[in-house]
């Protein structure tokens, strides 16, 4: 539990190190139709006690709406890892949809929602939810943190996103 809230405070640290810089995600001026591919890694931590370590990467496409609201597609794949004598893992390759609102320039929260298809054959398909932070930044950075539950496998991951998104609209 100590490592869970050191990763937490740790990730709220670059967050707020994030916050004061002068970079902006959204344009204020008229509504962005712009479209993203961005590509990420994940560092998590797990819900579950056997599991000590998730890693993982994805590909998200991020389509805006209006200047502050857009829909997102996600696949990736995510390995929950165990150590010691039981070591072992636990692969998932989550497919998503969701949204992203920004509140305030640069922060958003976002949701997102779909299906865990297991890595292994006697692996079951798991309903997958995240709801989550971040800063998105003109220049393609985004960093996130999000909750992640796979409801199947009681199983979850608290985790931190860093991504660099290509804007395909230019």
């Amino acid at each position: 539990m100590k490592r869970s809230i050191k990763f937490i405070a740790t990730a709220a640290a670059v967050v707020a190190l994030f916050f004061s810089t002068n970079s902006s995600a959204q344009t204020s001026d008229g509504d962005s139709k712009d479209t993203r591919l961005g590509v990420g890694l994940s560092l998590g931590i797990p819900t579950h006690e056997f599991f000590n370590f998730a890693v993982g990467g994805d590909l998200k496409l991020q389509k805006d709406f209006y200047s502050n609201v857009s829909g997102t597609a996600s696949i990736g794949y995510t390995n929950f890892s165990a150590e010691g004598e039981d070591a072992g893992s636990i692969g998932f390759i989550p497919l998503k949809a969701g949204i992203k609102v920004f509140p305030l320039e640069r922060f958003y929260l976002s949701g997102e929602i779909g299906a865990g298809f297991g890595t292994d054959d006697n692996q079951p398909t798991s309903f997958v939810w995240s709801p989550g932070i971040g800063l998105g930044f003109n220049n393609g950075l985004d960093l996130g943190l999000r909750y992640e539950r796979f409801s199947k496998y009681d199983l979850g991951q608290v985790a931190l996103r860093i991504a660099y998104g290509f804007n395909l609209s230019r």
